[in-house]
């Protein structure tokens, strides 16, 4: 897990490596100070020797000065380091999320990546940026700071080495009761995102139901719930201090003690024993290695608080998309060509449900073909397998006479349009958002695909045309006018294969039966899939395939499953009751 996170690294190694020397430099130089202190002490001002305090007093500065400007090095280069791992973190997440599959990106929920991304990635940053000041330099200061003390009087430096187990064995109680408290904690912060993401999605449900009182208790409970979680774990956490404070203390007093005595019996004569000079430095000593074994403390419970936060970063860092390319892809498609090949599929690994069973379809190039069917019959699912967005259980899936998964993925997909249920705009203007479907088309490309889409007549009259701002998620247009924007974007693919799944619901009968006429017309050697709920949108198809229960139940044309087929026509004959046909 630990190498795999700092392969993020990568161009901040130079200012990782350089902390610890700065760390170094800085700890060594502290270490220095208080004996230095005792000299003054010993040798100048108890003797009154004034060129003595002036001279050591100068090597103090310099030492403080140096020691000064390598703390601000090391911080300086630890942020710099802390930072920027956490955004190539970010960056490498990002990326290979991207490259997941469908089926990879179902085992995270949208909140939960979102979560990984910036919560747990910032556990992480704080935590490495403490790992390697605090980590480095307590270990050193303890060290040593103990060899010193000890160089000046073993036997008081007793007093350190029971103060250490004592501090140690608190700390480690305290870790270890409060880990699991803020794994519980960061776990939910994942249902609070999911809340967030979900009210905001469905704002516009929310309020026309009534229900806002509803949501703000539901995110008040969740809320509460972190928040309890934090305060208990702070709670915790809180005998930290009191107990640093508790054991210091008492060291200081056994110290004054015992060093007084000492200090006393010699006659306070640094050559002879102990004097006060050296007692000032051993609790200078006796500070620093309880403050490092405290900050030692501090930087392993942060560090112990972001394992959870590592190991989830790591599960998306290490998910490797289940779509590889073959050995020697084929990057041509040769035509549009469709074929289903005793397919069955499932969405779940070692499901024993399967989505589709036994599926066997032959599409020829520049077919127009009409799926129709119940609500979960399995129409989305299977025009998702002409891309390859889900690799097939059993059977085979062909496009252009060669089996999906021979090609490239890339240029397989390059070469199949999908205008999805949910229709998705981003942010940006309209050229923006078309310009998905290729980068670099023209004005003249967009406006034909408009046309094509029926959408170039309400885009001329808005204010600013195709430069016009799209809001995220195109809350700014209707639900007909983003299916259109959809349609558009995906004509300017110039695809083989366009796959329309259910992406003319929200526009009206004439307008639906206008973008038909303009696909037939303007991309006859295209293969046009269309799924629609209206027999309307599809009875004009060379064939029509009705799904029911996993399965095909009929292939035809619309005249043919009129007589033959008891789903179509049922469908067929409520719709023209109740006005829905336009033809």
């Amino acid at each position: 897990m630990i190498k795999k996170l700092l392969s993020s690294l990568r161009e901040y190694k130079k200012h990782t490596i350089l902390v610890p020397v700065f760390v170094t430099l800085e700890t060594v130089l502290e270490i220095i100070l208080p004996t230095v202190m005792a000299l003054l002490i010993d040798n100048g001002i108890s003797k009154n020797d004034m060129s003595y305090v002036l001279l050591v007093g100068l090597v103090l500065t310099i030492c403080s000065v140096i020691s000064l400007l390598t703390g601000i090095l090391a911080g300086r280069s630890a942020a710099i380091a802390s930072m920027g791992f956490a955004k190539n973190l970010r960056q490498d997440m990002f990326y290979n999320v991207q490259r997941f599959s469908f089926s990879n990106i179902d085992k995270f929920s949208t909140a939960s990546i979102i979560t990984r991304l910036t919560t747990d990635v910032t556990n992480v940053q704080n935590s490495f940026q403490v790992l390697i000041r605090l980590a480095v330099r307590a270990p050193l200061m303890i060290t040593f700071a103990l060899i010193f003390s000890f160089r000046i009087d073993a036997q008081l430096s007793l007093i350190f080495l029971a103060a250490i187990p004592v501090l140690g064995t608190g700390l480690w109680l305290i870790v270890a009761k409060v880990h699991p408290m803020y794994v519980r904690v960061y776990r939910t912060y994942d249902k609070l995102n999911n809340i967030v993401q979900e009210n905001l999605r469905g704002i516009r449900v929310t309020k026309s139901y009534n229900r806002e009182e509803y949501e703000e208790k539901k995110f008040e409970e969740i809320s509460h719930s972190i928040f309890e979680g934090f305060i208990k774990a702070g709670k915790r956490l809180a005998f930290n201090m009191p107990l640093f404070q508790f054991t210091f203390y008492a060291s200081m007093l056994l110290l004054f003690w015992f060093g007084s005595k000492a200090i006393v019996g010699s006659g306070n004569d640094p050559v002879l024993g102990l004097s006060t000079g050296k007692l000032t430095s051993l609790i200078v000593y006796d500070m620093q290695i309880l403050m490092s074994l405290m900050m030692f403390s501090m930087a392993f419970v942060m560090v112990i608080i972001s394992r959870a936060s590592a190991e989830r970063i790591v599960e998306v860092l290490e998910e490797k998309s289940d779509l590889k390319n073959a050995n020697n892809p084929v990057c041509f498609v040769k035509d549009g060509s469709v074929t289903f090949e005793n397919v069955t599929f499932s969405y779940a690994k070692n499901a024993n449900k399967t989505v589709l069973k036994n599926i066997n379809l032959s599409i020829n190039s520049g077919e127009t073909v009409g799926i129709i069917g119940g609500t979960g019959s399995s129409k989305t699912s299977l025009v998702q397998l002409i891309p390859r967005l889900y690799d097939v259980v059993s059977g085979k899936v062909t496009v252009g006479g060669l089996n999906v998964r021979n090609y490239d993925i890339q240029s397989l997909r390059n070469e199949v349009a999908m205008v999805l249920q949910k229709n998705v705009l981003f942010s940006g203007t309209i050229k923006e958002n078309l310009r998905w479907g290729d980068e670099n088309a023209t004005d003249e490309e967009l406006i034909r695909a408009c046309k094509i889409a029926q959408a170039d007549k309400f885009i001329q009259k808005l204010p600013n045309k195709y430069d016009t701002y799209i809001e995220q998620g195109g809350t700014n247009v209707s639900g007909g006018q983003r299916q259109r924007l959809c349609i558009a974007r995906a004509l300017l693919k110039k695809p083989k294969i366009l796959i329309l799944d259910d992406s003319t619901s929200a526009v009206d009968t004439k307008t639906d039966k206008l973008i038909r006429q303009a696909l037939r017309q303007e991309i006859p050697n295209t293969t046009k899939i269309i799924i629609a709920q209206r027999v309307s949108s599809i009875q004009n198809a060379d064939k029509i395939i009705v799904m029911d229960d996993r399965r095909i139940n009929a292939i035809g044309t619309h005249e043919e499953l009129l007589e033959t087929n008891a789903i179509y026509k049922e469908v067929y004959e409520s719709q023209n009751r109740h006005g829905v046909s336009d033809e």
